[in-house]
């Protein structure tokens, strides 16, 4: 297995990557390496998780970061010590004298296996040979991680490093953060990002005085980040900035915590911009997306919790007439307009756009809209609502756009959708669907999640193993909220999302769970309703057994072995790096009816009758 790995790892690459990048003969786009270890960050407060790898090409290692857009491969289970990967996506850098890679973007080769350390590798001499530029970042992406530049290092070496970014005759563009990067103990960075969205000024007059903002979404390849504007920035930037644009953004400019009831970007930090902040529109346009979406699609919204803010894409199918109400807090008239859209799940639903939006609308019915921050909330079962951060494409240049035209062309405008109308939540819908039994062989044989659509389901099976790591996680203790706490300090539990802290979290089960029947096995994802009914104790009840009885928590996940449920679920397709697999969610379960399985099998009896 080694020797056959082994064969594959391109060798020396890592060596090039540093110290050659510019050498055609030596360049290697994609490497292929082994993971020698993998490590969590203990993180600082408010931070997100964190990963550090060492990757290995047989002659060296070097210590790396993952993107917290590429942790799903470890919470997975794919990125684990001894396996190999490529770097689809990264950027590289010294900080300190040390080389460390970031990893934007990776592929884990399971066909390759795992093994032991390969060779021994050695660590790549921290200081570059003489003549040598120092490296800050590969041409796949926008700049180095860390973004401070080496004391000893001249001007004119720092040129020589990026001469992508020679074009600029500011030297700090030589120094390009990813927008992933920035944390309040960032100093002297630039960022080059995309403004996918610009408020309009806001003014406010209160006790303390009076003044305006106004706010930005700033997009790069690496992630987004909102960016404030007041009174005086308000003034100098406001005209600048433009939808579409693309912007160098340089320090001083203040990042702090993000404030989440104001904004529907998943970054936990805010860009506030100061007096001394430089702003310049970048000459060139390319090598930063346009638009970053994550769609969940209508039929699915059942499952979603109320107040959550998703992106969404569907066929407008009636635009409602512009109506007024009056804020019962303000007491200021607003304008809303409703709109329905559609999808290729068979389901529709109400979003409601306001003020300018909703005034200056003027799309045609049975255009592709795409929505880039809605609120869910569960008026009239499930209904959405554009946020004023939130913006919307039309007919947007995308596959997901163009499958649904595609649908709509076909089959879809003669179809009838059903409304998320009475629904509460997902397992009164699960409930109500009369989804079809299948058995775990018929699951897979008709590949039921294989397509576009979700597929629904209720199957009878028997657990016959609970996954006893990652359990359940910490949540927000706020009505509604559910979010992911952090302990900030001993007794100090932050939730970022309600901007509020509690002395203690409520544990929810996020449960992995093998069900089997006469047929085979099958891996189902469970969530706290579900968990509640399979431990027969809340979480909290289980992490206070783990931690103070471990042969109590283990007698638990044992009691909770070869029990038989009904269970309502969800098969639905995950694209992972361009991995396919299938995810079967459980919606809701319930334990055996034996008068009802009685009766079941009585008819089936009765079929196999001879007269």
């Amino acid at each position: 297995m080694a020797a056959n790995a082994a064969a594959h790892i391109n060798q020396g690459s890592l060596n090039a990557i540093f110290n050659s990048p510019n050498d055609p003969n030596n360049n290697v786009s994609q490497p292929i390496l082994q993971c020698v270890q993998v490590k969590p960050l203990a993180g600082q407060q408010g931070t997100p998780e964190r990963y550090r790898v060492v990757f290995s090409d047989i002659h060296n290692f070097v210590q790396s970061m993952l993107a917290t857009q590429a942790n799903h491969v470890v919470h997975e289970g794919k990125l684990i010590k001894g396996c190999f990967v490529r770097l689809k996506s990264f950027q590289a850098n010294q900080v300190k004298g040390k080389r460390i890679i970031i990893v934007l973007d990776l592929e884990v080769l399971e066909e390759l296996g795992s093994c032991e350390k390969i060779g021994e590798p050695k660590a790549l001499d921290p200081k570059p040979e003489d003549g040598q530029p120092q490296p800050t970042t590969t041409t796949m992406s926008a700049g180095g991680f860390y973004g401070n530049k080496p004391a000893q290092q001249p001007q004119q070496q720092q040129q020589q490093a990026l001469p992508s970014r020679a074009s600029t005759n500011n030297s700090s563009h030589a120094n390009i953060y990813p927008i992933e990067a920035l944390s309040p103990y960032a100093h002297k960075w630039t960022i080059k990002a995309r403004c996918t969205n610009k408020s309009d000024i806001k003014t406010w007059h209160n006790k303390n005085g009076e003044g305006k903002l106004f706010s930005v979404n700033l997009l790069d390849e690496s992630g987004e980040i909102r960016g404030t504007g007041f009174n005086d920035q308000c003034d100098a930037l406001y005209e600048l900035f433009q939808e579409g644009g693309v912007y160098y953004i340089t320090s001083p400019c203040r990042v702090q915590l993000a404030k989440k009831q104001f904004t529907n970007l998943n970054n936990d930090y805010e860009l506030t911009f100061e007096r001394d902040t430089q702003v310049e529109k970048a000459e060139e346009q390319e090598g930063v997306p346009q638009v970053r979406f994550n769609f969940t699609n209508i039929g699915d919204l059942q499952t979603v919790e109320k107040e959550t803010t998703i992106d969404t894409i569907g066929i407008l199918k009636e635009v409602g007439e512009t109506s007024q109400i009056t804020s019962k807090t303000t007491s200021k008239p607003y304008d809303k307009r409703e709109l329905t859209l559609v999808d290729n799940t068979g389901y529709s639903v109400r979003l409601t756009i306001w003020g300018k939006t909703a005034t200056n609308f003027d799309v045609n019915p049975e255009s592709v809209v795409a929505f880039k921050g809605v609120k869910v909330s569960d008026f009239g079962g499930r209904s959405l609502s554009l946020l004023s951060s939130g913006s919307m494409s039309i007919d947007p240049d995308i596959d997901d756009a163009h499958k649904l035209r595609g649908w709509y062309d076909a089959q879809g405008r003669n179809d009838t959708f059903a409304s998320h109308a009475g629904m509460a939540g997902g397992m009164t819908a699960a409930g109500g669907r009369g989804d079809p039994v299948k058995t775990i062989m018929q699951v897979k044989e008709e590949g039921l999640g294989m397509s576009e659509n979700t597929d629904y389901f209720t199957t009878k099976a028997t657990i016959v193993y609970v996954k006893q790591d990652n359990v359940s996680y910490p949540a927000c203790l706020s009505e509604g909220c559910n979010k992911k706490v952090i302990e900030t300090d001993p007794g100090q539990w932050r939730c970022e999302r309600c901007d509020k802290t509690h002395p203690k979290p409520e544990h929810r089960y996020i449960m992995t769970v093998n069900v089997s029947d006469h047929t085979g096995q099958i891996w189902l994802s469970c969530f706290d309703d579900v968990g509640r009914m399979i431990m027969g104790m809340s979480a909290d009840q289980l992490m206070e057994l783990k931690e103070n009885d471990d042969k109590a928590a283990g007698d638990a996940f044992q009691e909770a072995n070869s029990k038989t449920w009904v269970f309502k679920c969800r098969a639905k397709m995950d694209n992972f790096q361009d991995q396919q697999r299938v995810r079967y969610q459980v919606s809701g379960a319930s334990p055996l009816n034996y008068s009802a399985e009685c009766a079941k099998l009585t008819e089936l009896i009765k079929l196999y009758s001879m007269n």
